[in-house]
């Protein structure tokens, strides 16, 4: 720099000062930008019993799983900001933890996922109305009534569609 001229002092001095200036309009710029609140990955709303309990049926249970690995992983993409828990992934759960704890941890686990489910729609003041008690008296009671289970799950689908739309709205 102490070779230089004042001609090439001025221009490098002008470089700088233009630079800092344009850096500093970028910066308050991008914090005046609105950040958009619907998130970028739209969830899936279209889910029913009817068409679960068909559709599990020709394909011989894998439509099932699919679907269900589909809710377990979106109740951890619209939770998981706020309430910090993860669900475990329904695969694993029904690979593995179901044969190793003699089907205990099935129960646990749609216990826990409609337990979320119910928090999450509270959380959002949303008017439907789930939770755990709606797997026990529906699905695990309910069963005796051979009804009960269909009951469970259409109430179950209707809670994550009104989760997914809320969060295609808003985020």
């Amino acid at each position: 720099m102490q070779n230089l001229s004042n001609w090439e002092r001025k221009v490098i001095f002008k470089i700088k000062t233009f630079y800092m200036e344009t850096t500093r309009t970028l910066l308050y710029t991008a914090t005046a930008v609105e950040v958009p609140s619907a998130p970028v990955i739209k969830l899936r709303t279209n889910r029913g019993m009817l068409k679960y309990i068909l559709l599990s049926f020709i394909t011989l249970g894998i439509y099932g799983i699919v679907v269900m690995s589909h809710i377990s992983t979106e109740i951890n993409t619209i939770a998981s900001k706020h309430d910090y828990r993860n669900t475990t992934h329904y695969c694993l759960m029904v690979f593995l933890l179901s044969w190793l704890t003699a089907g205990i941890y099935p129960l646990v686990w749609w216990s826990n996922i409609s337990s979320r489910i119910g928090y999450e729609l509270s959380y959002r003041n949303l008017p439907y109305k789930f939770g755990a008690g709606h797997f026990w008296g529906w699905d695990f009671f309910g069963s005796l009534i051979l009804v009960g289970p269909f009951i469970f799950l259409h109430q179950f689908f209707k809670a994550m569609n009104i989760l997914c739309r809320h969060y295609n709205e808003r985020g």
